[in-house]
């Protein structure tokens, strides 16, 4: 190992081995970040369309570098917690007949009209 350096200002010399470019040689290995690939993930309809709405919405991340996929697996996420939710929820009293207040006071002894034992 040698500690020459060369003085500022001094073109860098290369040997016959190595070719002068600015580009990189074909094989080599690159420090940038891959761009957005599809997954490939396959997504089985529920059969619920909310559900499903939002597991399509999944499929947005196929198009976005990883720092975007958190956005949206929150989003789906708190869309498909809802609707769990929602599921829990008790359906709202349907509307109907109001009953009418009896003004009869109601006999409390027990019916013996048919108890005729022989």
């Amino acid at each position: 190992m040698s500690d020459w350096t060369p003085e500022a200002g001094t073109p860098p010399v290369s040997t016959p081995d190595e070719p002068v470019t600015d580009e990189p040689a074909a094989g080599a290995v690159s420090f940038e970040p891959a761009g957005p690939a599809p997954l490939g993930v396959v997504r089985t309809p529920t059969g619920h369309a909310a559900v499903d709405g939002r597991l399509e919405r999944l499929a947005d991340v196929d198009h976005l570098p990883a720092d975007g996929h958190i956005e949206v697996y929150e989003d789906v996420h708190r869309g498909l917690r809802s609707e769990l939710t929602s599921l829990d929820a008790r359906p709202a009293a349907a509307p109907g007949p109001v009953p009418t207040p009896s003004h009869r006071t109601q006999d409390t002894r027990p019916d013996t009209r048919h108890d005729n034992r022989s």
